[in-house]
């Protein structure tokens, strides 16, 4: 709200009570005109929010639903998630932040995902800036704490559609149980990147083809020491907007370098000349449903 200068306030003081009687009716009156328009057009809010119910929470390609019974690796394709979070915006300055949380299992002691983030949002000539920074909580665990900074850009148009290209740079130590102190490994996630090439485009009325390619490239300590390795994830689907802010995505997600992060799904049997072991990559390709109500 804008304040009334001093110097306006005083104006008034000198003003003829005639005069102050005929500006105070005029006022009335431009007040008449113009507060049906007003009552049309109301500010809109800071604060956006969601909420999802999803099938699979898969995140750069890998299922963030792993530990079963005995600590296991859960094998089933559906392993629902509930999703939420908010974003606020500090009016049109361009700077925002904001919470997106998740129910997790691939931790013990923890359920939870928590990003906290903030950034600044700019335009670049025809590109749509984003540069920010983001911390992962697990509550619980802090194992696979980690923090990200990132910057994106994108094109959009109404012929071509929309792309964007974002990338994130691990600035923490820790990285998402992989490497870090709270680890105690001695190795450090610090700058594993992160690039992920995102396109969509409206194909039918209400209906939205979405595709993504991304890059985990891990940090040097993680390559040389673990059998981890850095892998493509991908993503394709669309999705349908039945309006009032409500919407379905069906999507294909999954990763290569399955090999690489399988972990075990049941009892090694050692038959003295024979070892088998039932295994299961996160990075297995899963059709997962999601859908989204944004308040």
């Amino acid at each position: 709200m804008k304040k009334i200068p001093a110097r306006a306030a005083s104006t008034l003081e000198r003003k003829p009570v005639l005069a102050l009687f005929a500006a105070l009716a005029a006022s009335g009156a431009a007040f008449a005109q113009t507060a049906p328009d007003a009552a049309a057009a109301p500010a809109a809010s800071p604060i956006t929010a969601n909420i999802s119910l999803t099938t699979n929470y898969k995140f750069r390609g890998q299922d963030q639903d792993m530990l079963g019974r005995n600590d296991y690796a859960k094998t089933r394709g559906a392993k629902p998630a509930i999703q939420g979070g908010f974003d606020y915006a500090f009016g049109e300055s361009g700077f925002y932040v904001g919470n997106w949380n998740s129910s997790v299992n691939w931790l013990q002691g923890n359920s939870i995902e928590s990003g906290i983030y903030g950034g600044y949002k700019f335009k670049a000539g025809p590109l749509d800036m984003d540069v920010g920074a983001l911390t992962y909580i697990y509550p619980g665990n802090a194992v696979g704490n980690t923090t990200e900074l990132y910057i994106g850009a994108t094109y959009a148009s109404e012929s071509f559609g929309s792309f964007t290209a974002k990338y994130s740079h691990t600035v923490s130590k820790d990285y998402f149980g992989f490497a870090g102190n709270k680890l105690g490994s001695g190795l450090k996630g610090t700058n594993t990147g992160y690039l992920n090439l995102a396109y969509s485009k409206e194909i039918a009325p209400k209906l939205t083809l979405k595709a993504a390619v991304g890059y985990t490239a891990l940090s040097s300590d993680i390559r040389r020491h673990t059998a981890y390795k850095s892998y493509v994830d991908y993503n394709l689907g669309a999705t349908y907007d039945f309006g009032g802010g409500l919407t379905l995505t069906g999507s294909v997600q999954g990763a290569n370098r399955k090999d690489a992060y399988n972990a075990a799904a049941g009892p090694l049997y050692d038959f003295g000349f024979y070892t088998t072991q039932q295994v299961y990559s996160p990075n297995k390709a899963r059709f997962i449903l999601t859908l989204t109500k944004t308040l």
